[in-house]
């Protein structure tokens, strides 16, 4: 004798509650609102920038010789961390966060820091600033295991052996 199935409803209302109780059990936490300061479009890719990005690169090595890599950074690197900043039109960091990341609190810490010892950073030409009066700049640490880094603005090739 055949056994009688339950309603289609009733199977979703199941499932349903299973996921329920299933994604109870889970933490979401939302992302921080992070507000974007728009670059005017005569900057993006502009020599100017490239310019601007390279005098901040060297003033930051220039600030924290201690932590900088000489040389070819490993093959396999310890920690990338990418941090997002923004200058205004005297050079000064109004905003600086960690933006990407492998998880290195350490690595982290160093690259915000190494960025806050470089401040006032030189004051960006008025044609890369946005109607604020601010320029919004990424910049990447490349860290070996030693803790050492470079940036990659100024980062010599990666080695491509693991001795």
């Amino acid at each position: 004798m055949r056994r009688p199935r339950a309603p289609l409803a009733a199977w979703w209302i199941t499932l349903a509650a299973a996921m329920t109780m299933t994604v109870a059990g889970c933490t979401f936490t939302p992302l921080p609102r992070h507000e974007t300061v728009n670059t005017p479009v005569a900057a993006i890719n502009s020599a100017t920038l490239d310019q601007y990005r390279d005098a901040v690169a060297r003033r930051i090595v220039e600030r924290n010789p201690s932590y900088v890599l000489q040389g070819k950074p490993q093959a396999m690197l310890r920690s990338l961390v990418v941090v997002s900043f923004t200058v205004d039109r005297n050079g000064h960091i109004v905003q600086s966060s960690v933006y990407r990341t492998n998880g290195d609190d350490e690595a982290e810490s160093t690259a915000l820091a190494t960025l806050r010892r470089s401040a006032p950073l030189p004051t960006p030409p008025g044609r890369l600033l946005n109607s604020r009066g601010q320029l919004e700049l990424f910049e990447d640490w490349l860290f070996n295991d030693n803790g050492k880094f470079q940036l990659r603005e100024l980062a010599a090739p990666q080695a491509e052996t693991f001795d």
